[in-house]
């Protein structure tokens, strides 16, 4: 389990500052809930309430869906939606690299991350080709992991 350090509490801290918010102790709780059960959890804004919760008694729900909207504007945390109508969020550890993808299971749900970026090049060519100052992508594999595939194929078999 990662644990919320002082630097990355400075730097949020400043980050809300900037902005004019301030890092309330129902906003610590959420930051340490995202932090500490760590990527890539991917975990919904009710889950986050959950466990929020435990570390701030008078949390409400509504305060978590605000938050993560500041959060989320402020680059502190990634929403992730797959299609299935519940927002995921993460923490963003790392503003400095790129943003990883993530390989989401549709038998299970399980959401794998994918470090590797392979679009360097393409991303490149449609920055020209368009004109456009490209400053991150995201994106998503959808499919089936290796124990969702294998009980699908032994539903195949006769």
């Amino acid at each position: 389990m990662v644990k919320l350090d002082e630097q990355t509490l400075a730097r949020i801290r400043e980050q809300l500052s900037d902005h004019d918010h301030r890092l309330t102790p129902q906003r610590q709780a959420i930051l340490q809930v995202l932090v500490e059960q760590g990527n890539p959890q991917h975990m919904s804004a009710e889950k986050i309430f959950m466990e929020a919760k435990k570390l701030h008694p008078e949390l409400g729900l509504a305060t978590v869906y605000r938050t993560l909207e500041i959060f989320e504007k402020l680059g502190i945390v990634y929403k992730l939606e797959y299609g299935d109508g519940q927002a995921r969020f993460e923490f963003n550890d790392n503003v400095e690299e790129h943003y990883h993808h993530h390989l989401i299971c549709l038998g299970c749900g399980k959401i794998q991350e994918f470090n590797d970026d392979l679009l360097e090049d393409m991303e490149r060519a449609i920055a020209q080709q368009a004109d456009f100052d490209i400053t991150d992508h995201c994106l998503r594999f959808f499919g089936y992991c290796s124990e969702c595939r294998k009980s699908r194929q032994g539903e195949r078999t006769p």
